[in-house]
C-alpha cells in the first residue's frame, strides 16, 4: 500500500502529521476562521472611519496590553514545556509545567479585566462607536477563548498523557497566535 493510499485510507491525510488529535485541528482550523473575520471586519470598519479608530485606538492601554502579550506568550511557552515533558513520560513535570501556563492565563484574564474596567470605567463600552463594539467583541471572543484553554489545559493535566497535553497545547497555542495577531492590528496599528 502506497502513503497516498495509507492517508487516504485513515480520512484524516495531513491532520495526523500535526500534534493531537486531528479533530482539534478541525476546530483551530474554524477558530482561525472565525477571528480571521473579525480581523477582517475591524480592518475595514478602520478603512472607513479612520478618524474614530485612531481616537478609540488612543484611548486603549497598549502598555497592559503589551504585558498581555509578554504573559500569554510565556503562557504558551511554559505549555510547549508541558507537552515536551509528556511526550517524555514525565507526568508530574507536564503537570507542572501545565499548571504554570494556567496561572499565566490567568494572570491575562485579571490583566484584561483590569483593562476592561478602566475602559469602561473611562465610559467606552459596546455602544459607544464602532471601533468599541468591534474590540470588545473581538477582545472578548479572544478572552472567552482564554477561559475555555485553560479549562481544557487543566483537564488534560490531569493525566497528562502525551496526545491529550499535544491537544490541549495546540489549542492554547492557537490562542497565542491569535493574540499576537490581535495585539498589534488594534493597539498599535493606525
Amino acid at each position: 500500500m502506497s502513503a497516498v493510499d495509507d492517508q487516504q485510507g485513515s480520512g484524516w491525510g495531513i491532520l495526523e502529521d500535526l500534534p493531537g488529535d486531528p479533530m482539534i485541528w478541525v476546530l483551530i482550523f474554524s477558530e482561525f476562521a472565525a477571528f480571521g473575520l473579525f480581523f477582517g471586519a475591524f480592518c475595514v470598519a478602520r478603512a472607513i472611519h479612520p478618524a474614530m479608530f485612531a481616537e478609540g485606538q488612543a484611548a486603549l492601554d497598549s502598555t497592559l496590553a503589551g504585558l498581555n502579550t509578554i504573559v500569554l506568550v510565556t503562557s504558551g511557552w511554559a505549555a510547549a514545556h508541558g507537552a515536551h515533558a509528556a511526550r517524555a513520560g514525565k507526568v508530574r513535570a507536564s503537570r507542572l509545567w501545565l499548571c504554570g501556563a494556567m496561572a499565566f492565563g490567568a494572570v491575562f484574564i485579571a490583566v484584561k479585566l483590569t483593562e476592561y474596567a478602566k475602559e469602561i470605567g473611562s465610559g467606552a463600552d459596546l455602544e459607544t462607536n464602532s471601533f468599541f463594539t468591534l474590540y470588545f467583541l473581538l477582545t472578548g471572543f479572544h478572552l472567552l477563548h482564554v477561559v475555555l484553554g485553560i479549562v481544557i489545559l487543566a483537564v488534560v493535566c490531569r493525566h497528562a498523557r502525551a496526545e491529550s497535553v499535544e491537544t490541549g497545547t495546540s489549542f492554547w497555542h492557537m490562542v497565542d497566535l491569535v493574540w499576537i495577531l490581535m495585539f498589534p492590528i488594534i493597539y498599535l496599528v493606525g
